[in-house]
């Protein structure tokens, strides 16, 4: 007896072209999307200069973009975009060369003494950090290796890749940090506002005197930096270096104009970035905070009152932190907040910076902490997951 076999097609496995293409088309969206984002931030930013909040206006500016673009993406279009890695690092390496450039001419040197007070202040930090992270763990019913990464303060995008590749809740670690990291970011300039009144509008950027200096020098040393700026986006990407495009830049923008004095044909000429160069970055820096707002799912209330709690207890250990800096320093209080505060490193310093404040502490203090940080996380992630392992096996 005769029997048909139907054979169905093979499907085709994918090939490299089809992957190459989803790659544009994905690079594509993210332009696309990043494009709009600048373009409400600038008129939010521009709005928000008219309520004279201060010198990082255009960081509050870009997280409401940032929200709003991806909430609407996700209501209107059913797309959910990551946020833009990306962006931020090229947001950090603007802000950094800024900040140190406009630091070039300040003796950091005279603040080494200071160095193992920056490093203990980091190590409380640290230390609060983790403790915050066991009670939330047992107070939500979180494995301790999330709640450890979310309530240390390491940077949204940092913990988050790090719950990434340990297969954790991605999306809890980066609600922790982001509502942590947004509280610092309001918090602190009102607070700084109130202490020094009218001195806080003075420095506010505006988009006015936001030219670019078109003189054939300038040009040639902007396109230099940002030259630079874009191998060393691409190296922290490759090196995997958290933070290591922000501290890096601030390094090359600290030394920038010295090296420009030892070479024959710039000698005499000195970089000075334009405006533009910072409201950018702000704008980046904001935006991407944002987006860790627009792309989070619905949580139930008891998911956001334990992260919130999570987070009023770090900003309760950061204000302990400036106490023992005020019993350890000569500083005033509010540079001790600024250097202790336990939000990122590139709005702290451009806070500083907008005051003029004692912005080589406050500089030198964030840098410490950096280099902390990531020479450490290998050592805080190995123990984080020891302790987890050790809290998961069966009684």
């Amino acid at each position: 007896m005769n029997q048909s076999v139907s054979l169905s097609p093979i499907p085709k496995a994918p090939t490299n072209e089809n992957n190459l293409t989803s790659q544009k088309s994905k690079i594509v969206k993210q332009i696309i999307i990043l494009g709009l984002e600048m373009l409400l931030a600038l008129p939010l930013g521009l709005a928000l200069t008219q309520l004279n909040i201060g010198g990082i206006v255009w960081i509050f500016g870009g997280i409401a973009s940032g929200t709003t673009v991806l909430q609407c993406c996700r209501v209107f279009y059913k797309f959910s975009p990551q946020p833009n890695r990306i962006a931020r690092k090229f947001g950090m390496v603007l802000v950094g060369m800024a900040v140190g450039v406009s630091n070039s001419n300040s003796d950091l040197t005279s603040l080494a003494v200071g160095i193992p007070i920056f490093i203990l202040l980091t190590i409380f930090l640290l230390l609060c950090g983790s403790v915050i992270g066991y009670i939330y763990s047992r107070l939500s019913k979180t494995n301790i290796l999330t709640a450890m990464l979310a309530t240390v303060p390491g940077g949204v995008g940092v913990m988050s890749s790090i719950a990434a590749d340990y297969n954790r809740n991605v999306t809890l670690v980066a609600l922790v940090q982001a509502i942590r990291v947004t509280s610092v970011v309001l918090l602190i300039p009102l607070i700084a506002r109130t202490a020094v009144g009218n001195y806080w509008n003075t420095s506010t950027p505006s988009v006015v005197n936001a030219g670019i200096n078109f003189e054939p020098v300038q040009l040639q040393l902007l396109g230099v930096a940002l030259l630079i700026s874009s191998v060393i986006v691409y190296l922290s990407l490759k090196l995997k270096i958290p933070a290591g495009d922000f501290f890096a830049a601030l390094l090359m923008g600290l030394a920038f104009n010295a090296i420009l004095d030892w070479l024959p044909v710039f000698s005499g000429v000195h970089f000075n970035p334009p405006p533009a160069m910072n409201i950018v970055g702000q704008m980046l820096l904001g935006i991407t905070i944002g987006e860790y707002w627009g792309e989070k799912p619905n949580f139930g209330k008891r998911t956001v009152v334990y992260a919130l709690m999570s987070v009023v207890m770090t900003l309760i250990a950061g204000a302990i932190a400036t106490i023992l800096a005020m019993q350890l320093t000569s500083w005033d209080w509010l540079t001790c907040l600024l250097v202790t505060a336990p939000g990122g490193a590139a709005e702290m310093i451009l806070v500083s910076l907008a005051l003029d404040h004692n912005v080589e502490i406050v500089t030198t203090g964030h840098l410490v902490r950096l280099i902390a940080i990531n020479s450490s996380l290998p050592l805080w992630l190995f123990l984080f997951r020891r302790l987890d392992a050790q809290m998961s096996k069966p009684a």
